[in-house]
């Protein structure tokens, strides 16, 4: 039993120094960041921009995957299965907190399955609509829409994704259920909202943001506290009367349990680099967002952010009765 418990003991050491040898190390080789939607969408711009800087400065490629499907989760279990090493992170949205209650058999515990690198972004997002749509005014869109509910329809990107929370959210608000329409993904719906194949829909500004400065859609409202920068014209939801559409679509990186803490530590340290970067900080803000400050690109931020809004989420999709399986 002594040789048994000795053998054991210096497994465990063993083990525990080879862990720690490695994360001394950390990275050597190429680590992949899995983002849960299809390329060319908001969340995968985030990703791109931040995989770059953090490449500068770990001295190892980060590389963008795009595993989409499932409103995010197919990505997510794939990142939640993945070796705890540190070489497979996952960039997600705030489908990481809704999640948890849209979806009944998830292959992972979002709060628990994962740790924690810190936040990104939050993007905030505008209400839009076909160029031709009648109104002109988001009260004028909200009375447009409690007036013609059966024959308006909205765009969202499926279950889960940013453009389907504002809607659930939206609707909630002015009382108004209308004809959802979902794509896989935000280019298709974007590309039917400026052909004029359906009439609204609400998605982050950095998918809209080029659109509406162009002139190519009608934008009514931003969720965002204050006026944007880049599209200094557009009020408000709160400025038309919908306070309570304040909010964002918030990013963050996680690893797999496990993952030594000095690899997570080593990661924060490289994304709060990374966020300071001339390039994302410029090109964030061609996009209407702004890097997270460096105390919230820390694993203990993003943690505490995930918690609160699980928590604030889940009231409203229990209410909505929006379940996938």
């Amino acid at each position: 039993m002594k040789r048994l418990i000795a053998s054991l003991s210096v497994a465990v050491a063993c083990t525990v120094l080879a862990q720690a040898a490695n994360a001394q190390t950390y990275p050597e080789r190429t680590i992949s960041v899995i983002v849960p939607f299809a390329a060319g969408g908001p969340t995968d711009t985030v990703a791109r921009l931040v995989a770059e800087a953090m490449s500068r400065d770990l001295g190892q490629q980060v590389i963008v995957e795009n595993v989409g499907g499932a409103g995010g989760t197919i990505g997510a279990a794939r990142v939640a299965a993945a070796e705890a090493d540190g070489y497979t992170l996952l960039l997600h949205h705030i489908g990481m907190a809704t999640s948890a209650s849209l979806y009944r058999n998830l292959s992972y515990d979002a709060l628990n399955a994962f740790e924690y690198v810190g936040l990104v972004t939050e993007v905030p997002m505008t209400i839009i609509a076909r160029p031709d749509f009648p109104a002109d005014d988001l009260q004028g869109l909200i009375e447009h829409i409690k007036a013609n509910a059966d024959d308006v329809t909205y765009a969202n990107a499926g279950i889960g994704a940013a453009s389907h929370l504002c809607g659930m959210l939206f609707m909630s608000e002015i009382e108004t259920q209308v004809t959802t329409v979902p794509y896989q993904g935000t280019g298709p719906a974007m590309t039917d909202i400026l052909g004029g194949q359906v009439d609204f829909m609400c998605d982050q500004t950095t998918n809209t943001t080029s659109q509406i400065s162009s002139g190519a859609v009608k934008a009514y409202a931003t969720t965002s506290p204050e006026r944007l920068e880049a599209l200094p014209d557009l009020p408000t939801a709160a400025e038309a009367g919908l306070a309570s559409m304040e909010f964002g679509i918030w990013h963050g990186i996680y690893a797999p349990k496990g993952t030594p803490a000095e690899v997570t530590q080593r990661l924060s340290q490289s994304l709060q680099v990374a966020l300071e970067d001339p390039n994302v900080v410029e090109r964030f803000a061609s996009l209407a967002t702004l890097p997270e400050p460096k105390e919230n690109a820390t694993p203990e931020a993003l943690k505490a952010k995930l918690e609160r809004e699980i928590a604030r989420w889940k009231p409203l999709i229990d209410s909505a009765g929006v379940y996938a399986d």
